[in-house]
């Protein structure tokens, strides 16, 4: 089982990832800027760390914990969850216009937050990192692109 510190560092991993995430869309003025992408980052680590925990806080002893594991794999569910509940909240970000939708990306990034905070609470931490930080590379590089692209 994970140790409280071992868990608070996944935390602290997942809303630091999901600042990482926010703050293209907080510097762009997007409604879903950094403290949401914290909240959803941190909030997906956190499922993801009950998920791993389950198993040991269901088991009668550390005799029956892998015959737990083997048969009842539904603290995984957890995990799968979160991406639907974002599913919904992504939902509510998009909207539509006569001629063009919004928020589409920004909904996109929260999304992709959720899965960094779920990559941070199972403890592939430096994928994590890896991910959000070229996530938000390519955010800058392609909003300079499009800008480009619009000016023409």
């Amino acid at each position: 089982m994970l140790t409280l510190e071992e868990m608070i560092l996944r935390l602290a991993a997942a809303a630091v990832l999901g600042a990482v995430i926010g703050l293209e869309r907080e510097l762009v003025g997007k409604e879903a800027g950094i403290r949401t992408n914290i909240l959803v980052a941190a909030g997906a680590a956190i499922f993801a760390i009950a998920g791993l925990s389950l198993p040991y806080l269901i088991s009668l002893s550390a005799d029956h914990l892998p015959e737990v594991i083997a048969r009842n794999s539904g603290f995984l569910s957890l995990i799968a969850n979160v991406v639907v509940g974002i599913g919904f909240l992504g939902a509510g970000i998009i909207f539509r216009d006569d001629h063009r939708v919004h928020g589409l990306t920004t909904a996109a990034a929260v999304w992709f937050a959720a899965a960094v905070g779920i990559l941070a609470g199972i403890g592939l931490t430096a994928f994590a990192a890896c991910a959000a930080i070229g996530l938000s590379v390519i955010l800058f590089l392609l909003r300079n692109f499009s800008l480009i692209r619009r000016e023409e």
